[in-house]
């Protein structure tokens, strides 16, 4: 459509209109002039009618190219169709850049045209822009297409491909804040506007408001501080919001008090993540103990807190039993964990065991070495702890004695060779090496699932539990592994009972093959001791020596108390159904500490007092082959050889020596259950020294 201007309405034309009068005439240029002066203005204020094509048709005559280029490089370059359909399209250039009217260009030209100033339609956003974090340093029209765009293709704010629309925000606000948008895009917020579609999830500005108004987080104006940070983040989460305001936690932000957590104290501000998900419910108990340090330390020496560690998530954690926003005092009426609610907290995972009175006295938070919190549980750890400081000190003590003197012995030569040829006698029985093989299996299966518990904050625990397949896999493989030690334990006693109550035997509680301590035992103790300290030649031992009975009571005492505190454990309905609550903590405790006493013995005192020491490195294969030679056996048993020699019953225990075969099986399985003993025994030293082991 053309203009109408001021010179078509007012110039004559050819034809057979009249000639106006002087009068008429003076009229006609009067209301040209006045529609000159404000004709332009008046339709720019009331947004009536698009800018004149004449007035920008001569800028895009030239800034209409691609090519346009300032002498540094930039471009000047104004697409017409852009700028018809944008925000800016009722503009008229000169109304941005007025000095196009006066200054002449291009390049040789006495000047470049201005940058356009926004101030003119924008004054307000101008004023609170300066006083925000982003106007800082100075407010400009670059400074506002910084995040804008283009003025001359900027869309409506209304368009879904605006700058600031809400899923441009994210990149349109990362190119400055790269860190807190890569967060951002990890999160929940993102998955649901980015993924899902959902329009009313959350982007900058409705977190952190108006890019206008941004204020620096640490200041209490931002939406995002400590002050405010409920309240933004109930515009959406309303509900929660709710709960949290009744909250011990809500009630110390009303207060004013900062000693307490608001949202971004537990979640985190960018990388928001869903708090159902595996990664976050492991977050818990930490977050948590960053203000409850006692109860976090007391948790996670729990087995909630352990196995949570080891990635059990279906394990209760802090918000399980506290709930994640409306936790209140222990005292309230109103609060999860009050007695009078307990049944139904602890109920979402124990529904069985609820239902006797005792359980709901089990203290989830039991610290052991405070005698306030519980002084049975206190005793308890007392004594387990000394246990096992005494016989770990004991037997450290009585092994590197005994390894200094064979390593002096190997070195004056005083353990020749040992030759294996000649006639061999049997030491072990058939049934005796296979229970001793069910014995290495299910301990060594036993071992392997149950330290990982006890030492779940150590680094290896996680990698070696994730091998089970995760805590409730080994779980399955650890009571299988007790169900056969139950099993060969029973049956032992029977055997015994059998023998010596039924068959008259004699032999089982007391005499050179009964495994029952006697007063030899520790006069060979001593001797061996003043052997050691270079005092004496080494004692003569009979069928047993006082350290293998102490291998034989140290297992069957391990198996009787590791094996009641674990079925209290593993049926805590029954216990406490006649028992408080405290019997739990107290068995978890001795079943802990019990199961590292018999692991750490076998693996390295019975190692080192079987295969490990100078005279039978690596490995002594007789309880696999149950047969040793006989000049060994006169050497190491000389009491045993001479009332077998007197009584002429030497000769029934001839056997032929063990095939390759036999030896080849017996060194495979025995280097394999050592390897893996010593790679525990490393491990449990490094909990030890570390620090993981509470």
């Amino acid at each position: 459509m053309k203009r109408i201007s001021a010179g078509n309405l007012c110039s004559s034309s050819s034809g057979s209109r009249p000639t106006p009068s002087p009068t008429s005439a003076r009229a006609a240029w009067a209301f040209c002039l006045l529609l000159l002066v404000l004709g332009p203005a008046a339709a720019r204020a009331q947004g009536a009618t698009a800018p004149a094509p004449s007035d920008n048709a001569k800028c895009l005559g030239c800034h209409d190219d691609a090519s346009l280029k300032d002498d540094a490089g930039h471009s000047l370059t104004v697409q017409g169709a852009m700028f018809a359909a944008s925000a800016h399209r009722k503009l008229a250039c000169t109304d941005c850049h007025a000095d196009a009217l006066s200054v002449r260009h291009p390049r040789q030209s006495l000047g470049p045209v201005a940058p356009a100033a926004c101030a003119g339609c924008h004054q307000e956003e101008i004023n609170k822009l300066a006083a925000s974090v982003h106007g800082a340093k100075g407010v400009n029209p670059l400074l506002c297409a910084g995040c804008h765009g283009d003025p001359h293709s900027l869309p409506r704010g209304s368009e879904p491909n605006s700058p600031m629309s809400a899923v441009n925000q994210v990149r349109n606000c990362g190119h400055c804040h790269q860190a807190m948008m890569a967060g951002y895009l990890s999160s929940e917020h993102a998955r649901a506007l980015l993924v899902s579609g959902l329009a009313s999830a959350p982007a900058c500005t409705d977190c952190h408001g108006s890019g206008h108004e941004l204020q620096p987080a640490a200041s209490h104006a931002a939406a995002t501080s400590f002050v405010h940070s409920p309240e933004t983040c109930g515009k959406c989460h309303t509900g929660i919001l709710r709960q949290w305001n009744e909250s011990a936690h809500g009630m110390l932000w009303q207060q004013g008090r900062k000693d307490g957590p608001v949202c971004t104290s537990c979640h985190q501000a960018h990388a928001i993540k869903a708090p159902t998900t595996g990664e976050m419910r492991q977050r818990f108990p930490s977050d948590c103990g960053s203000c409850h340090a006692k109860l976090y330390a007391s948790f996670h020496d729990s087995f909630h807190g352990k196995a949570g560690a080891l990635g059990f998530t279906a394990v209760a954690m802090c918000s399980d039993c506290h709930t994640p926003h409306h936790n209140l005092p222990a005292s309230d009426p109103r609060s999860s964990v009050n007695a009078a609610n307990l049944a139904t907290t602890c109920g979402k995972c124990h529904q069985r065991e609820v239902r006797s009175a005792g359980f709901l006295t089990f203290d989830p938070h039991a610290d052991p070495r405070d005698p306030k919190r519980n002084v049975y549980v206190y005793w308890v750890w007392v004594l387990m702890t000394a246990l096992l400081l005494g016989v770990f000190a004991f037997f450290g003590l009585h092994d590197l004695l005994w390894l200094q003197r064979t390593v002096v012995g190997k070195l004056r030569g005083e353990y020749p060779p040992r030759s294996s040829v000649g006639p061999y006698v049997r030491r072990f029985t058939g049934t005796e090496i296979f229970l001793h093989v069910v014995v290495i299996v299910s301990f060594l299966l036993l071992a392997a699932t149950g330290l990982p518990l006890k030492f779940a904050a150590a680094p290896w625990a996680p990698k070696l539990m994730a091998l089970w397949g995760g805590p409730h896999a080994a779980g399955i493989v650890h009571r299988i592994a007790a169900v056969v030690t139950f099993a060969y334990f029973g049956g032992h006693i029977l055997g015994v009972l059998f023998q010596s109550a039924l068959k008259r035997r004699r032999g089982y509680f007391w005499g050179p093959r009964s495994m029952v301590p006697q007063p030899s035992d520790i006069r060979a103790l001593i001797a061996n001791l003043g052997y050691f300290l270079y005092l004496r030649p080494a004692p003569r031992f009979d069928r047993w020596t006082y350290w293998e009975k102490f291998d034989y009571l140290a297992v069957f005492w391990g198996v009787a108390m590791i094996g009641i505190t674990g079925l209290m454990l593993w049926f805590p309905a029954v216990v406490t159904s006649v028992l408080p609550g405290w019997v739990l903590n107290a068995a978890y405790i001795a079943h802990s500490d019990e199961a590292l006493l018999a692991t750490g013995f076998i693996f390295l005192f019975h190692f080192f007092h079987t295969h490990l020491r100078p005279e039978t490195f690596p490995m002594d294969p007789v309880v696999f082959t149950g047969r040793l030679t006989l000049e060994r056996f006169k050497e190491e048993r000389p009491l045993e050889y001479q009332s077998l020699a007197a009584a002429n019953q030497l000769e029934r225990l001839y056997t032929p020596p063990p095939t390759q075969g036999e030896l080849a099986r017996a060194y495979i399985f025995g280097f394999i259950a050592v390897a893996i003993g010593v790679a525990l025994a490393i491990g449990i030293f490094v909990a030890l020294v570390g620090g993981y082991a509470r």
